[in-house]
């Protein structure tokens, strides 16, 4: 598996991670202080097209690493839930981690 499958599930899952937190905090300033519903309707859109991606890649690296439907499930419900990607991803890339480095050529010292 090359690194960039990994690397790009990493970036989009804290970027996801991100917005959602920005997205909650947009909520509770719409509906608990009547404030920000015109920025909230924006961050809700770059959060749905950024999901989307992250899907996208949170499959393609599942598929890759021939992950259990179950555990591809939970990897990709983990970009709604606030925080958890940032737990996700830190356990995904200790899994897959090894598998990268062992996919890698290595160079040796003549």
């Amino acid at each position: 598996m090359k690194r960039s499958v990994l690397t790009r599930y990493r970036v989009m899952a804290y970027v996801t991670a991100v917005m959602l937190l920005v997205l909650c905090a947009c909520m509770v300033a719409k509906y608990g202080f009547d404030t920000g519903k015109d920025l909230t309707l924006v961050v809700s859109q770059i959060h749905g097209v950024l999901y989307i991606i992250y899907l996208v890649f949170a499959f393609d690296l599942g598929s890759k690493a021939k992950w259990k439907f179950g555990k591809l499930l939970w990897v990709l419900i983990a970009g709604t839930i606030p925080t958890a990607a940032f737990f996700v991803e830190r356990k995904v890339t200790r899994e897959i981690e090894p598998l990268v480095a062992d996919a890698e050529p290595q160079l040796s010292k003549a």
